[in-house]
């Protein structure tokens, strides 16, 4: 056995194939959708206020 086979075989036993946590990821891009859905829910009045002020300040 030569040794640029011992090398690859080494690094094939001790390298772990990394494999993301897919539903894991779902989950949080989910629940980041939702959370942000609910804030805009809760701040659309105000921001909505504040848009149509700036847009009197600006127009005469």
């Amino acid at each position: 056995m030569r040794i640029t086979d011992l090398t690859l075989r080494l690094i094939a036993l001790t390298h772990e194939e990394e494999r993301g946590d897919v539903p894991g990821w779902v989950m949080i891009t989910l629940m980041s959708a939702v959370l942000v859905a609910g804030l805009l829910a809760l701040a659309q009045p105000a921001l909505a206020g504040l848009f149509n002020e700036a847009i009197n300040q600006v127009t005469p």
